[in-house]
């Protein structure tokens, strides 16, 4: 005890803790190192923004390769380990669980802040000035951008809400949109609740639509099933029927075996008949029994023995064996149904209900469909969107894609107001936020411009995604903006189109919008981010640990 309570003051840190640590202080060794290590990932990622960003092919340790332009998958599979960008890799992250869409511009904003406080610090000024002044230009951000609604939604149906979330899933898989989009519609909306507490009166629940992907043919022969796909076909020979009512077993069909070891001692012939004779009784009473209930689909969570198919066949039931928990937890969910962990007939609470249960073969594939046709009036329980493409990689896309225009129509449900988009919000916000630090006394003003300057990032990377001259973009973008055209974006298209007369690249009519609640979000947690790493003067480490290699 006296030997770890001495301290050796000449050693410094060192002397304090054990040994094996690592300690970084100061603005070389701490601060700048973190804000290198943002603004390499923001590098990274930055390309990767609008229709026409670049893909990442990333290999993890596993050797699975992931071509995607989605940021929060990047930041997924890049493994990062340095604890600055792990900040902006969080941010991202939970923008992705709330909003969907907007992780590229949090993970970019955020390092295009901390790029700009380089340059600062280099300047003279100090950490503490900077970070006053981000949160007085975060705070005046807030404040403009209620101003720049365009549009709000308030009457939700599918060609509002697809013309809202069409920009979300072309900026992840251009030319996805039109196809996608009123697909992804029409499964939220099939699946809305009522709600009080959103401006539409709606509520999506993102788990309520799943999404199956079969491998062959194009996006255009997507669907939307109203009820549960499972991927395999039936066990028996009718695959087929209507008005169906449905019991859901958690367990297996077949005869259980006893817990502990005994001995049946058979004298005779009589014995041995009598004894396999009483078990095909006892099992077709149980199969009898739930025939009898009116089920006419019967589902396994685990394997159906030969006895127990062929008296399912016998009484005219169709028999599908699901081995995965989560599915079973779906199907449940889709036809109202309770998972029996018993033999014997379901009450009718337990049970559940489909219009129709039929196996179909989709891209050479067997597939059962469990449709929900009259019940959509009161809202399906669960809709799966079917998804078909050429390769493994552009199912995964757009699976991705998918999730994130579900996640899009829940927060347009909650919130419709709409603002420009192509660049034209941030444009209009550095403008403003421009003439507000003119008005600032002290040094805090300095930081109020950098903040403006750095909005900027988001029309100049989508002219250089689409091949543009960004000087020349920008220039004309807030020549646009200073004269009051507050939906001035940039045009992906026009400007390298040789036919077009818009050879600029500025859209002034600009019929893009974005969702507000998602450009609050975003610019909200890529603040937050950049000032906790900005706020961090030092560094400590423990030794790594190296146990089970």
């Amino acid at each position: 005890m006296s030997s770890s309570m001495a301290l050796n003051t000449a050693a410094g840190i060192s002397g304090m803790l054990k040994d094996g640590h690592q300690s970084l202080e100061g603005l070389d060794a701490a601060t700048l190192r973190n804000i290198s290590a943002a603004k390499e990932l923001s590098r990274i990622v930055s390309t990767s923004l609008g229709p026409n960003g670049m893909n990442k092919l990333v290999v993890n340790h596993l050797e699975k390769i992931t071509v995607t332009s989605d940021c929060a998958t990047i930041v997924q599979e890049l493994e990062i380990s340095h604890p600055a960008a792990k900040m902006l890799s969080l941010a991202a992250t939970m923008q992705d669980s709330e909003c969907g869409d907007g992780t590229n511009l949090t993970v970019s904003f955020a390092g295009g802040l901390l790029h700009s406080t380089e340059e600062l610090l280099r300047s003279g000024l100090h950490t503490s000035e900077i970070i006053a002044g981000f949160k007085k230009a975060g705070e005046k951000l807030h404040s403009i951008l209620p101003q720049l609604v365009t549009s709000t939604v308030t009457e939700v149906n599918e060609e509002t809400l697809a013309k809202g979330i069409m920009p979300v899933l072309a900026a992840k898989l251009y030319g996805s949109g039109e196809v996608l989009a009123p697909i992804v519609a029409q499964a939220c909306l099939a699946t809305a609740n009522k709600s009080s507490s959103s401006t539409s009166g709606l509520a999506v629940n993102p788990e309520a639509v799943r999404v199956c992907k079969i491998l062959g043919g194009n996006m255009g022969q997507s669907q939307v099933i109203h009820g549960f796909v499972a991927l395999r076909g039936v066990e028996t020979s009718i695959t087929s029927a209507k008005d169906a009512k449905i019991t859901v077993f958690g367990c297996g069909i077949e005869a259980s075996g006893t817990e502990a070891k005994g001995t049946v001692l058979m004298k005779n012939a009589e014995d041995l008949k009598g004894y396999n004779k009483s078990e095909e009784v006892k099992m077709e009473e149980i199969i009898k029994s739930i025939a009898d209930s009116g089920t006419k689909v019967v589902v396994s969570g685990g394997t159906v023995s030969e006895m127990a198919l062929h008296f399912i066949e016998r009484y005219n039931m169709v028999c599908i064996k699901i081995p995965s928990k989560w599915e079973l937890r779906r199907l449940c969910s889709a036809v109202n149904a309770s998972a029996l962990v018993r033999l014997g007939p379901a009450t009718p609470d337990e049970m559940g209900y489909a219009d129709e249960v039929s196996v179909q073969e989709i891209g050479g594939r067997p597939v059962t469909i469990f449709r929900q046709t009259k019940s959509l009036e009161d809202g399906c329980k669960l809709a799966t969107i079917l998804l078909r493409a050429s390769t493994s990689n552009v199912l995964a896309d757009l699976e991705r894609a998918v999730d994130d225009g579900v996640h899009a129509c829940k927060q347009l449900c909650k919130d419709g107001r709409l603002v420009p988009g192509a660049g034209a919000t941030e444009m209009e916000l550095a403008v403003q936020i421009r003439n507000f630090a003119d008005s600032c006394p002290g040094l805090d003003q300095y930081a109020i411009r950098a903040f403006a300057k750095t909005l900027e990032f988001c029309p100049k990377i989508l002219a250089e995604n689409a091949g543009l001259n960004s000087s020349h973009v920008l220039a004309g973008l807030s020549a646009a903006h200073v004269n009051g055209n507050a939906q001035a974006g940039v045009d992906i298209e026009g400007g390298l189109d040789g036919t077009s007369d818009n050879k600029t690249g500025i859209l002034m009519d600009n019929p893009i919008c974005d969702i507000l609640i998602t450009k609050e979000s975003a610019f909200s947690l890529a603040l937050d981010a950049a000032l906790t790493v900005l706020k961090v003067d030092q560094i400590i480490m423990s030794k790594p640990a190296r146990g089970g290699r």
